[in-house]
């Protein structure tokens, strides 16, 4: 090896050369040592490396390179984290738990496609890690910032948390100019175990799994603490890109890892369900020999043409699905059992458990479902555990859904206390003693106190300033419980956030000389409510908290209706013409049709919506950008077979140019697209003087 200068004697333009050769040796080393398990050089010759890299740094600070290896640790942020909002969406996956589950994903992409059961169609499957999404923006090459998942849209900037992890590459060579690269970020078992073992050590904290300590370790505001936690990361999928990466998933993963990314070596490509199912079994064995948490296997379709025909539902890509594994049991001891009522009057019951590990957490609660579930039947009064019932006292099994909620799955009968007595369910609600009903087909009772019950009215408050409703920073759930109970400064309804400051008289004395805040702190209040008055509509009808409205419902029904205007003057209009409108929209059946109803015909509800309306800003639903679309704005119906797509396709196809798509005719119909075999539909259109057209004529409208 060659005598390296002295830094001394380097001049600026060898001392920039010199920082970018330490910078790719060092990097190579520690592609080799992490993510290969290949040492190239000896502990003494890396640590010599990362010395003289700080020496020509001291010596030259204004060459530093933004990818130092010395950065990788940053500077502690002066407040929380940023905020970095995704160009493309991260999305969770639909999950399947049985191998039916898998299969009817097979069938619903086959027929979305129009594929016939012969017809090849391959998937690519990978274990499912068990830790912390995490997206790193490339540009040129350099690693530009990090975010969390966040709420899908947004995420938190831990850019300088991220450039700690040493399977994180700081640099690329042969990327894409714009490269967004989506992984897991998590802990392997024994460097959970030694972490832990430190921790108890010093007195300092423990924790429950190893994907709570590579979430808090990911979320330091230090980042040499985080540099401290032994973090790995895997890389499984992509954002925004200036150019694909592959013409198939497989392709894609396995231009990552030679970009220098650690990939899966699990990851196969797998034809047909029953492959899908062997490489399922085939990673279940292997499990607890990984030395890694997983919860399951990722089935995704290879053929990226294919995942772009698929698109996407609101909040899951159709091409991909992550298959569950059975859930970790043990038993425990059941001493009591509460009831938690919700936002919608529903009483939940709740089992308060001896505490037991299952599957490395500490559980102490499970869900109990309803009242049925307790007395051994389920909704259909069919009996379940053998018409076992849950008591007080009792032996119960619990095993954790998708190895996330813990339930009650089985009673030992030979275990059960004498003088046992079956669990009564209330008939009155616990919270404000009005009575609770039962209607008939609700699986749930129902406490009928409405917004005087303080369960129910807590709890929707708690869901309006929630992540995906109007997400106030500050206010989160502690605190509207807080001000629900607080005499001099109340917050009773949503409207009641809206003059929060214009209450808070005399310079914030209220606020501010309350126990955990501060003048700061209530100011930084008063300007995050601010800067929520300005609300999406289909976030707003989220918050709102409606019975059988979700993300799902409120986004279908703001990109129908488009404005605040139009949603409410449906459903405080006359009955049979509201419900006739809403049951018109794809996906809005009658009972989510009478719930929204209801809900604006109660008076004391309406009288709580308009008073939080008159407050906000509410912003019309974004119709689909598409230039020339000769269909934005207008409502498509099909009926009849189609023969060059699937029904399926042509609605994403519609929606996708800035269409809505409706189920039935009526006169707000502008066009019906007949294929063959079109009946009663056809003849309504006509005799409305609705446009009808073949699938032919719909394709040459499109430019398809």
């Amino acid at each position: 090896m060659a005598r390296e200068r002295p830094i001394k004697a380097l001049t600026e333009a060898e001392a920039a050369a010199e920082l970018e050769r330490l910078e790719q040796e060092i990097s190579r080393a520690d592609r080799a040592y992490h993510q290969l398990d290949a040492p190239e050089i000896s502990d003494a010759a890396y640590d010599a490396l990362k010395r003289r890299n700080a020496e020509v740094e001291a010596q030259f600070p204004h060459l530093r390179r933004a990818d130092s290896p010395s950065a990788r640790v940053g500077a502690t942020p002066a407040e929380g984290f940023g905020k970095i909002r995704h160009s493309v969406r991260m999305l969770s996956l639909a999950n399947a738990f049985e191998p039916d589950e898998v299969q009817e994903f097979d069938t619903r992409i086959r027929k979305y496609l129009g594929l016939g059961a012969d017809a090849q169609l391959a998937c690519t499957a990978e274990p499912k890690i068990d830790g912390v999404s995490l997206a790193l923006l490339y540009r040129d090459g350099a690693l530009v910032h990090a975010a969390t998942r966040g709420d899908g849209e947004t995420g938190e900037d831990v850019t300088a948390n991220a450039r700690t992890i040493a399977d994180v590459p700081q640099q690329l060579r042969g990327a894409p100019a714009v490269l967004e690269v989506r992984g897991e970020v998590y802990m392997r078992h024994d460097d959970f175990q030694a972490l832990n073992a430190r921790g108890a050590d010093i007195g300092g904290r423990t924790f429950a799994n190893p994907r709570n300590a590579a979430a808090g370790s990911l979320r330091q505001l230090d980042p040499s603490i985080t540099r401290a936690r032994p973090l790995s990361f895997f890389a499984y999928g992509w954002g925004t890109l200036s150019e694909p990466l592959a013409d198939t998933q497989m392709g894609s993963i396995e231009r990552l890892a030679a970009l220098g990314f650690r990939t899966n070596p699990l990851t196969r490509i797998c034809d047909g369900t029953e492959a899908l199912l062997a490489h399922y079994r085939e990673i279940e064995m292997q499990r607890p020999t990984l030395g890694y948490d997983i919860d399951g296997v990722v089935y995704k379709v290879n053929d990226l043409a294919l995942q772009a025909r698929l698109g996407f539902r609101s909040t899951t890509p159709r091409w991909a699905i992550a298959h569950k594994f059975a859930a970790e049991t043990a038993w425990t001891r059941l001493e009591a059992i509460d009831i938690q009522v919700g936002r919608t009057g529903a009483l939940s019951p709740v089992a308060r458990l001896a505490p037991i590990n299952v599957g490395g957490v500490l559980v102490s609660n499970a869900t109990l479902h309803n009242e049925d579930y307790i007395q051994g039947r389920d909704s259909r009064g069919q009996l379940i555990r053998e018409g076992r019932d849950i008591r007080v006292g009792d032996w119960v099994q619990i095993y954790r859904a998708g190895d996330v909620i813990p339930k009650i799955a089985d009673v030992d009968l030979s275990r059960r206390p004498e003088g046992s007595v079956p669990y009564a369910f209330p008939e009155t609600c616990p919270e404000c003693g009005s009575p609770a009903v039962r209607e008939p087909g609700d699986s749930a009772r129902r406490c009928t106190g409405g917004l005087i019950c303080p369960a129910q009215a807590v709890e929707r408050l708690r869901h309006f300033v929630s992540r995906n409703a109007f997400d106030i920073e500050g206010l989160g759930a502690r605190q509207i419980e807080a001000f629900f109970n607080d005499d001099q400064l109340p917050i009773r309804t949503p409207g009641d956030i809206f003059t929060l400051e214009a209450r808070d008289t005399d310079n914030l004395t209220k606020l501010k000389n309350r126990s955990g805040w501060g003048e700061t702190s209530a100011r930084n209040l008063f300007r995050a409510i601010d800067e929520r008055r300005r609300i999406p509509l289909h976030r707003l009808l989220f918050a709102l908290g409606i019975r059988h409205v979700g993300e799902t419902a409120a986004t279908l029904l703001a990109q129908h209706f488009g404005s605040w205007a139009a949603f409410e003057g449906c459903v405080t209009g006359p009955e049979a013409e509201a419900m006739a409108e809403l049951t018109n929209i794809n996906g809005v059946g009658p009972v989510m049709a009478r719930s929204l109803i209801d809900a604006f015909t109660n008076s004391a509800e309406r009288a709580a919506i308009d008073a939080l309306a008159a407050h906000l800003d509410i912003q019309d639903a974004e119709a689909a950008q598409v230039e020339n679309s000769p269909i934005t704005g207008l409502t498509l119906v099909f009926t009849g077979t189609l023969t060059r797509m699937t029904r399926a396709e042509a609605k994403a196809r519609a929606e996708g140019l800035g269409a809505k798509v409706a189920g039935s005719v009526s006169a707000k119909t502008d066009i019906l697209v007949a294929g063959e075999g079109a009946g009663s539909k056809a003849t309504k259109a006509e005799a409305l003087g609705v446009r009808v057209m073949d699938e032919d004529g719909w394709l040459e409208l499109i430019g398809a």
